[in-house]
């Protein structure tokens, strides 16, 4: 779980990884509120990556969704061990908080895409969708 003292760095990173901007003031209310997750992945003192997951109600799908709002990695380390960790920490995560599926916004990049699909997710839509019953998580 990332702590508040996280935040700072975790955008500086999504902001040189993926050329966007970041709300730190937002991230620094999600590290408190119970329906948000951040997850941070750390080599030596340097951050290496993160995820930011937020919760909704869904009655469609009969409980809870988590659903992905950022996955970043350094782009100078070894991004496919940190972002699988990244990923696999945000679904065990979801699967506890009593979702029944875990989503993502259908990613531009064909290497994140990729990632995704090796994780389980199936595109629905516009988005990636991956079940969270006990036999998938």
């Amino acid at each position: 779980m990332a702590r508040i003292t996280d935040i700072d760095r975790l955008t500086t990173l999504a902001e040189r990884a993926t050329g966007r901007s970041v709300s730190a003031d937002l991230l620094r209310q999600l590290v408190y509120l119970p329906q948000a997750s951040i997850f941070v992945a750390e080599q030596g003192r340097d951050l290496s990556g993160g995820v930011v997951m937020a919760l909704r109600p869904s009655v469609r799908s009969g409980g809870f969704i988590g659903s992905i709002d950022l996955l970043v990695v350094d782009p100078d380390l070894a991004a496919e061990p940190t972002a699988d960790a990244l990923l696999a920490e945000a679904m065990r995560s979801a699967h506890n908080k009593g979702c029944a599926v875990i989503e993502a916004a259908h990613p531009d990049d064909q290497v994140e895409l990729a990632r995704l699909e090796r994780s389980g997710f199936v595109t629905v839509g516009q988005l990636l969708v991956r079940s969270l019953t006990k036999e998938s998580v």
